[in-house]
């Protein structure tokens, strides 16, 4: 299944049943007063936030959709029923634009709903218009049509973590590793083209494509990644091995983040000012292990939590795992 953030939709909340013209039967009165009901109210349009991030691709083919219709107004004074509302179910992250008002919402948590159009109101039935010097009025009015707009749906993932670093870091594997997210994994570059998710014991992590220098700018997958990042609470930063200059890379990607805040005037929410956790991945690659611990006293001058991690070692994923189950609690 395709992984689908962003989708235009056209939007109808319903239309106003109509109001009739309806008399009285009495017994030889053939007109016995009007008795025309009003119709009911259009369905009104909402969306609402629901934990599950390809519910988009639902929506692939389908782009138009539409509240119920009002029913119209009956004899002996009935009023017609109410159009059922309409409830587009969409991701959690989910930044919704009315393309006619410029009008945003977004969906931050589960459950959330808003409304995003009004149902037109139901026509008046001849009754509505009975008056001392109108006792047998035959007017009645149409329902109004319900408001419609034209909407962008684009989604900014939430996650507890979400992985970083260059493509081919380890990324997809670890997630597999820690999660049930059966995530593709290949060895070659962007194997990864869509975000990953994976549930960890209730948290989300999130495997973000492989970033390169130049990133920012729209280089390999460009902004398109960066934007899911803004919404994670913390990164893991991995770092293979494979790179000859371990902190190199490292700063690499943490520049692309700088840049990206700079340009998207990010100051204290930044990309840049989240909590971050170092992982060097893809230990069986070295050869003299003294090179491990001379790269592992390096990254910690960083001041910040670095862990060495193979995933072939059953020990190393299980001592990572609760490590990250800590971590995460104290959030």
């Amino acid at each position: 299944m395709a992984f689908i953030d962003e989708i235009k939709i056209h939007a109808e909340a319903g239309r106003g049943g109509d109001g009739v013209v309806r008399w009285r039967q009495e017994k030889f009165i053939p007109k016995g007063g009007p008795a025309g009901g009003d119709g009911g109210r259009g369905g009104d349009f909402f969306a609402t936030g629901v934990r599950d991030v390809n519910i988009l691709y639902k929506y692939k083919a389908k782009k138009e959709f539409i509240a119920d219709r009002g029913e119209d107004g009956g004899n002996k004074s009935l009023h017609g029923k109410n159009g059922e509302d309409f409830v587009l179910e969409l991701p959690v992250g989910s930044i919704i634009t009315n393309l006619e008002t410029e009008e945003t919402w977004q969906l931050t948590e589960e459950g959330q709903k808003v409304q995003l159009l009004k149902g037109g109101y139901g026509g008046f039935g001849n009754e509505h218009f009975k008056s001392s010097t109108n006792t047998t009025p035959i007017e009645w009015r149409p329902g109004q049509d319900g408001e419609q707009a034209n909407f962008t749906i684009e989604l900014e993932l939430f996650a507890d973590i979400g992985l970083i670093g260059l493509p081919n870091a380890g990324k997809s594997s670890l997630l597999n590793a820690l999660t049930n997210a059966e995530a593709k994994i290949g060895d070659y570059a962007f194997t990864t083209l869509d975000p990953n998710l994976g549930d960890f014991y209730g948290y989300i992590i999130a495997d973000i494509p492989g970033l390169i220098e130049g990133a920012s700018e729209g280089k390999g997958l460009g902004v398109k990644f960066l934007k899911h990042i803004k919404r994670t609470k913390m990164l893991a930063h991995l770092v293979s091995f494979e790179n000859t200059n371990m902190l190199k890379v490292y700063k690499e990607i943490r520049k692309e983040l700088e840049v990206y805040d700079k340009k998207n005037n990010l100051s204290n929410e930044g990309l840049s000012k989240k909590e971050e956790i170092i992982i060097l991945t893809k230990t069986d690659v070295v050869e003299a292990p003294k090179l491990i611990d001379k790269i592992l006293k390096d990254f910690k001058k960083i001041n910040k939590k670095v862990y060495v991690l193979s995933l072939y070692d059953d020990t190393s994923v299980k001592d990572f795992k609760k490590e990250l189950t800590k971590i995460l609690k104290k959030k």
